[in-house]
């Protein structure tokens, strides 16, 4: 019997169950019919809370998990996410605060295809920025518990670009995401990207950082300073 109260069977449960909650998503069937009882745009709502539920799960179950030791932390590793969250921030804030036709987000109505924003840089912002996220936690926490907790979900981000293109693909009709895509996708302009962001959008991104330095210890009960 799975032990739901600490243990690696309760943390094996909670990855399955994450990772089931994502992949029906992919069942159209299943998604249009859900889309038809509460909109779309209540779908995706509820989508995003259990996602976040979910993923609150896995994290309580990965802190109460036995310690298995596979790597040594070393000083040096501790900084890897210290490094890498501001980049994951800047992706989530700017993907969240502006349309995305491709994406996880707030849907593409209002999206410009002459001023793409962060879709410059990547069509899948909060999908990267969950994928440094992981990646870089990865790194000082080598417990079977830790790589147990982000190896899914890095690899989850490496492929879920791909899974999100083909869907909306489907959704929006091939010609339709090809103009779109082409216009996101052009030579890497810089100074518009920033002029596009704007500076609430870097400001919320960055500032986001020590928001979550400071709660680390209270929520996970580590400190993230290296």
């Amino acid at each position: 019997m799975i032990s739901l109260t600490g243990g690696f069977g309760h943390l094996v449960v909670a990855v399955a169950c994450f990772l089931a909650a994502h992949s029906l998503t992919n069942l159209r069937p299943l998604r249009h019919r859900l889309e038809a009882v509460v909109g779309k745009a209540g779908f995706y709502t509820g989508y995003s809370v259990v996602s976040t539920v979910l993923l609150v799960w896995v994290i309580a179950a990965a802190l109460h998990a036995p310690t298995v030791i596979l790597w040594q932390q070393q000083p040096w590793m501790r900084w890897a996410p210290s490094l890498v969250m501001p980049a994951a921030c800047l992706l989530w804030v700017c993907g969240l605060t502006q349309p995305n036709p491709f994406s996880i987000g707030p849907g593409g109505a209002g999206f410009d295809p002459a001023r793409p924003g962060i879709l410059r840089l990547t069509r899948h912002p909060v999908v990267w920025g969950l994928g440094l996220w992981a990646g870089a936690h990865l790194v000082p926490n080598g417990t079977l518990a830790g790589v147990m907790l982000f190896a899914p979900l890095l690899i989850m981000s490496v492929l879920g670009p791909r899974v999100l293109d083909g869907k909306r693909r489907q959704s929006l009709g091939w010609e339709e995401w090809q103009r779109l895509a082409d216009a996101a996708g052009g030579p890497m302009d810089w100074p518009a990207l920033l002029a596009e962001l704007g500076p609430w959008r870097l400001l919320g991104g960055l500032a986001l950082v020590p928001v979550l330095m400071t709660l680390h210890p209270f929520v996970i009960g580590l400190s993230p300073v290296p």
